[in-house]
């Protein structure tokens, strides 16, 4: 939402920046009415692009990262984006209703990490783990376990690696979890400051009242 509108203000700059270039190229400085449309288009172009640099710039300042960092984090995102789209597609395809619920839980803690992620990228430093490795882990165990699990005959081994695949998305499964928790510890410690800074102004609060009534 945040980017629509700011592409919107950037787009309303440049078409004022085109308007005002145009029209004074061409009643002020007395140039052809394509030469003064060249301008125009040009000035809009300028324009835009340099509220661009500027809200990009702002951007970064605002979650504390360098250009370069936002990129790279940018990068992986789009990469992990893929990934749990092709996650979300294995873990449906899997016809089990004992394991319905275990892979909706794990669908929506992997899209948590990366919501939260892309609301606040700095928070990609803190889930390393789970975008460099328990993430591939998943999508290639689940895909596979899907592509296995469809098939009409099964044989003793076939069988024997599904029981142990499903027993290793479960753990994998857990594992994320930790991530999230992991990712989210620092909120959990301010919100346990900020839990005791409100009990002793209300303990102080209190004591105050007493005195007032005594």
């Amino acid at each position: 939402m945040l980017s629509f509108l700011q592409f919107m203000l950037r787009g309303t700059l440049a078409c004022i920046a085109t308007v005002a270039t145009g029209l004074i190229s061409f009643f002020s400085f007395g140039q052809t009415f394509f030469l003064s449309s060249l301008f125009a288009i040009i000035g809009g172009v300028v324009v835009f692009y340099s509220a661009k640099q500027l809200t990009n710039f702002n951007n970064l300042r605002r979650v504390g990262l360098t250009r370069r960092e936002y990129k790279f984090i940018d990068n992986n995102l789009q990469e992990a984006k893929d990934k749990i789209s092709r996650l979300n597609r294995a873990l449906m395809n899997i016809r089990s209703f004992d394991q319905a619920r275990q892979n909706i839980e794990i669908i929506r803690t992997v899209k948590k990490i990366y919501s939260n992620t892309k609301k606040e990228p700095k928070r990609f430093y803190q889930a390393e783990g789970f975008y460099y490795n328990h993430l591939d882990s998943l999508v290639e165990l689940a895909e596979k376990y899907a592509f296995l699990s469809s098939q009409p005959v099964k044989n003793r081994e076939m069988m024997d690696s599904l029981r142990d695949t499903r027993h290793t998305i479960a753990i994998l499964g857990e594992t994320v979890k930790k991530d999230l928790y992991i990712m989210l510890d620092d909120d959990i410690d301010t919100l346990h400051y900020e839990l005791d800074v409100a009990k002793r102004s209300i303990s102080k609060s209190k004591k105050n009242d007493w005195r007032v009534l005594k």
